[in-house]
């Protein structure tokens, strides 16, 4: 009885294993190889799968999505003969499980070494700056080689990008002093362009000042030739409605001549000849104010001698 136990529980762990090896569950975004007796026979996607048991074998299983391969900095030599370090990183994705498995050894060694090749070519026909500054137009045709040479592998390459170029030390010292001189001259130009331009700005200011001021001195002075001529025709008006006789107007010149006469600059002045007419009519009004107040006034004779009358002895 002990051998018959034996011998099946053999055939019970025998039945389990087939019953592993049988049922096949594949990922999402995963395939696998199946291979019967060392020749493909089918590619099995994601899902519960059934193969024969001891007789097809899973050869490989691959990863369907896309994968990001970083390589390491290559030193590559630039049309100016100068030696730059470039970090590249694909993007790649596996579109054929099978073509992946047989067409190419290792197809992220191939696509490493086929990068490598590719950017040597490209940086060879430009010069540092022009490689420094066409990152997309190296990037483009990166791709462009990976993707026609990685298509029959199965791999299609979505993205190519560079990392960093890094230029030699003794580029990068020169590059910096160069940055910086760059940076002295605008910052003193655009110091230069700014003290012009308040240099400009306070001229206008000062120009548009002194016409602001030349135009309200003359303002001012219109309002006061015009306030001393209303003056002048008012008093004029008031005199005339006052109707003066000579009298008072001899009296108002002989009131004005101390103010003709003040300053010290006033070393010769004129008197008008309406002065000695004024003076006459003064005269004439101080003697008939005599008359008013005394004795009788003498006729002076008609020829202008003087009077010969004789005074009247004393006794």
């Amino acid at each position: 009885m002990e051998p018959i136990i034996i011998v099946l529980i053999i055939l019970v762990v025998l039945v389990f294993i087939a019953l592993i090896k049988t049922i096949q569950v594949i990922p999402q975004a995963s395939a696998a190889i199946v291979e019967r007796f060392g020749r493909y026979t089918r590619t099995l996607n994601a899902g519960l799968n059934i193969v024969v048991p001891f007789i097809d074998s899973i050869r490989n299983r691959i990863d369907l999505r896309e994968q990001v391969v970083p390589f390491p900095p290559q030193p590559v030599i630039t049309q100016d003969n100068l030696v730059v370090n470039i970090d590249t990183v694909i993007y790649y994705q596996v579109t054929d499980a099978r073509a992946a498995t047989y067409e190419v050894a290792s197809y992220i060694q191939a696509i490493e070494q086929l990068t490598v090749t590719t950017l040597r070519n490209i940086i060879g026909g430009m010069d540092l700056e022009r490689t420094l500054t066409s990152r997309e137009e190296i990037n483009a045709a990166l791709r462009g080689v990976l993707d026609e040479a990685t298509g029959k592998w199965g791999i299609r390459v979505n993205r190519v990008e560079l990392k960093a170029i890094e230029p030699p030390t003794s580029i990068q010292d020169s590059m910096e002093k160069q940055m910086r001189a760059d940076r002295d001259k605008r910052a003193a130009i655009l110091t230069a362009e700014g003290t012009r331009q308040a240099a400009i700005l306070t001229a206008e200011g000062e120009k548009q000042s002194q016409i602001l001021r030349a135009e309200g001195e003359a303002k001012a002075a219109a309002l006061r030739a015009e306030g001393e001529a209303q003056a002048v025709r008012t008093v004029f008006e008031a005199i005339h409605a006052g109707d003066p006789d000579q009298k008072l107007l001899s009296y108002q010149y002989l009131q004005m001549l101390p103010k003709i006469a003040e300053g010290d600059a006033n070393k010769l002045w004129i008197v008008p000849s309406e002065i000695g007419d004024a003076l006459k009519g003064l005269s004439g009004a101080m003697g008939n104010f005599g008359n008013l107040g005394g004795g009788p006034t003498v006729p002076k004779p008609a020829d202008g001698s003087a009077d010969r009358r004789e005074k009247p002895a004393i006794d």
